[in-house]
């Protein structure tokens, strides 16, 4: 069974409030879950967030993944670390590369 940490909607129309909670994959949005981690209210400011570090760490060390949505929670709560933003760096050094093979297959090509 294949876990996700995900939002679990809740409120009334137009007034969302969310559930951060630990779901099987294949269940839909707001279909039952196997436990709620924390909340998350957006419509307050600042938006309101409350995460149970503890269980937390915990479905995240058995492989449960996080939606992008949760893992920017994780990360201002700093329960993950930024990886994805490691990624973003390392994407100029590659473009760098390339262009760099460019400049000398041009010199090639003048000489």
């Amino acid at each position: 069974m294949a876990v996700k940490i995900r939002l679990h909607r809740m409120g009334a129309k137009k007034n969302p409030f969310y559930r951060i909670v630990a779901i099987d994959s294949r269940k839909s949005r707001d279909g039952e879950y196997i436990e709620q981690i924390g909340y998350y209210n957006p419509k307050v400011q600042p938006a309101e967030v409350k995460i149970d570090k503890a269980i937390a760490e915990k479905w995240l060390s058995v492989g449960a993944q996080p939606t992008d949505t949760v893992k920017a929670l994780f990360v201002n709560a700093g329960i993950v670390k930024a990886s994805y933003k490691k990624a973003a760096e390392a994407a100029p050094a590659e473009v760098n590369a390339v262009d760099a093979a460019v400049e000398a297959a041009v010199q090639n090509a003048e000489e």
